[in-house]
């Protein structure tokens, strides 16, 4: 089944014209949104326009043609980059493998036994019961779905924290300032989390305040602090993927593009611990410069 979306020709002009001088295809949703375009016509319309000039194709004149499936999110250019290793400014990261869909990677020495280490000592003794956001009100809560204990350092805390923010920084391939603070979560024997997306869904006050604020998070790197006896690995369910905890190492992955579109396959969780325990450290990203509540 098919939808034909029709627009005038000075629509077509204005979006080509927009696109030569460097505006983001998101930028222009907004801005078709905010002449009164509903959002799925705007989306659908600007993705046949990047599809278009990128197989450098004619662009659409008056028209766009919206299969039941052609909304399935758009893969672009990563914000990663490409290669099999990442040189940052104090040390070499290996990347090990990596996935198209979802954008996903496998990073080797992120982190030093000593840093890890230190970054566990450091985040003990402000240790609180792990929360979820609740989707209908955007609160903080305790959930059972998630058994964990967590901390969050301020963005460049002390030189330590900063030097690591620097670092992280520079895998993920996006300012210092646009990250939020760096998470730790120390999950005992027996914890895990349940499937979940990292994006925020603009369903209550409080995500559509932060998406206001910073714009959507478009990427995570969780970096494993320790040696898990068993178990605790993180697992992509719809894509098929199961990362070990190796201490020093993380895994990476990206689930937003510039159409505004957000990657479900993305949805990822942690196995529960059967043996030991498991610490991470975890950084999310956003589009624009992080700012707190």
């Amino acid at each position: 089944m098919s939808t034909v979306i029709r627009f005038t020709r000075d629509l077509s002009t204005w979006i080509c014209q927009n696109l030569d001088q460097g505006f983001s295809p998101s930028a222009l949703i907004q801005i078709m949104q905010e002449q009164r375009m509903a959002a799925e016509a705007a989306q659908a319309i600007m993705q046949a326009f990047v599809k278009a000039r990128r197989s450098c194709n004619p662009v659409p004149i008056d028209h766009v043609v919206v299969e039941e499936s052609s909304l399935d999110y758009v893969y672009q250019t990563p914000i990663f980059r490409p290669g099999t290793s990442i040189s940052t400014s104090d040390r070499v990261v290996g990347i090990a493998a990596r996935a198209e869909r979802p954008m996903l990677a496998v990073l080797s020495n992120v982190l030093s036994s000593e840093e890890c280490t230190e970054l566990i000592r450091l985040a003990k003794p402000r240790l609180k019961a792990s929360t979820i956001v609740d989707p209908m009100t955007g609160k903080d809560i305790v959930s059972g779905n998630r058994s964990s204990f967590g901390m969050f350092f301020q963005l460049q805390e002390n030189s330590f924290i900063a030097r690591l923010d620097q670092r992280i920084s520079e895998i993920m391939n996006l300012p210092i300032e646009h990250g939020e603070g760096l998470q730790i979560l120390y999950y005992p024997t027996g914890a895990g989390s349940a499937p979940h997306f990292d994006f925020l869904v603009p369903s209550n006050p409080a995500n559509q305040a932060s998406l206001a604020r910073s714009g959507q998070r478009v990427s995570t790197m969780v970096t494993y602090l320790n040696e898990v006896e068993e178990g605790g690995q993180t697992v992509f369910p719809e894509a098929g993927w199961a990362v070990s905890p190796v201490r020093g190492n993380a895994v990476y992955f990206e689930y937003a593009n510039t159409l505004g579109q957000l990657d479900h396959a993305s949805l990822h969780a942690s196995n529960p611990v059967t043996q030991g325990e498991k610490w991470v450290a975890t950084k999310w990203m956003r589009q624009r410069p992080f700012v707190s509540a």
